[in-house]
């Protein structure tokens, strides 16, 4: 006799969200000025699912005193890197919560290649899966002078062209591990993230259902 599956399985996606029984799991990645917190809030709302930022998760833990994040403020008072299994744990609280279990959006993790392996942890415990990962790429150039352009408007003097670029040598670094590995398992779409907002978007949700589809 077959037994029911205690996971769910990764599904066609489309760009109505609306149907029943649809749930959907992202994860996104880009290097910094791709857009990808304007496009993490978008997609969450295309497909009626919460976007969640592990900037967001820190504020949240940190302003409400809990235990994780009078911990994660003990490292960042130091100047000192929150170690993984901090992060790891907030965002295992984060997935618990039940606005989550219609889908989600990850920005800013996983991080490197340990969060990913936790990531699996995460999911498989509550009996989910990954349906797709979505890499936002853009032109070396055109990102320098985007960001240098934001950092200018804003009055910051610290991000000189010569810090921006190792920030997005650090990423490419750290990145690419990871995109390897979700892209072995048929996850990964990468799409370019310059251009209009909106079209961005419709690049992404198309990509998708093309490739996890």
């Amino acid at each position: 006799m077959s037994q029911t599956p205690t996971t769910t399985s990764r599904r066609e996606l489309h760009a109505r969200p609306d149907q029943e029984g649809q749930v959907t799991r992202l994860v996104i990645m880009g290097p910094q000025g791709a857009g990808k917190g304007t496009q993490a809030a978008r997609l969450a709302e295309v497909f009626g699912i919460v976007p969640i930022s592990t900037g967001d998760i820190f504020r949240a833990n940190i302003a409400g005193e809990t235990e994780l994040g009078k911990l994660a403020q003990e490292y960042t008072n130091k100047g000192d890197l929150v170690p993984d299994e901090v992060t790891n744990a907030m965002v295992r609280d984060r997935l618990a919560e039940p606005d989550v279990k219609e889908g989600f959006i990850l920005d800013g993790y996983p991080r490197n290649s340990a969060q990913v392996a936790e990531l699996d942890r995460i999911l498989a415990d509550l009996g989910w899966e990954l349906d797709g990962v979505i890499e936002l790429t853009a032109d070396r150039a055109e990102l320098l002078t985007r960001i240098a352009k934001r950092a200018k408007e804003q009055g910051r003097d610290d991000d000189t062209e010569e810090a921006i670029a190792r920030r997005l040598d650090i990423y490419a670094e750290q990145t690419a591990p990871l995109t390897a590995a979700y892209g072995e398992r048929n996850l990964l779409v990468q799409v370019d993230g310059l251009g209009e907002i909106a079209e961005v978007t419709d690049r992404i949700v198309a990509s998708l259902a093309t490739q996890l589809g």
